[in-house]
């Protein structure tokens, strides 16, 4: 059953306010749906993303939510022009090289929102 329900990703925030003008003047994105609580914003298709206000916020040291795209380095391109900065890793399993990683799947890289959350771009090989 779940194999074809939908899913979104939610991510905390310390600072709603903050995370919502990050998202915006960074990745060019607006909420769809936002009270108190948090800010709902639609992203290709039916994906979402949920971003809720909690101290809990940038305490998760892995990736917790990625894009799937056709250009990674014309994405990168965009975004580092907003102030976006990718980070390099190099340890047993992971080498960035100008902030990409690639393997036998396709080429990733890594940024943090304002939350200190772990955000990903994603090419695969394979066409999506």
């Amino acid at each position: 059953m779940l194999s074809s329900s939908k899913t979104y990703s939610v991510l905390p925030a310390s600072d709603l306010s903050r995370a919502t003008a990050w998202f915006r003047d960074k990745l060019e994105l607006e909420p769809e749906d936002q009270s108190e609580q948090g800010a709902r914003y639609r992203t290709g298709g039916d994906s979402w993303i949920y971003i809720y206000e909690t101290a809990n916020a940038g305490t998760a040291q892995n990736t917790a939510m990625c894009w799937l795209v056709d250009d990674i380095g014309a994405e990168m391109e965009h975004l580092r022009g907003r102030g976006v900065v990718f980070a390099d890793y190099d340890f047993p399993g992971l080498k960035t090289e100008n902030g990409v990683a690639t393997d036998d799947q396709g080429k990733s890289a890594w940024f943090q929102d304002s939350e200190g959350n772990y955000l990903c771009l994603t090419q695969p090989n394979t066409p999506m």
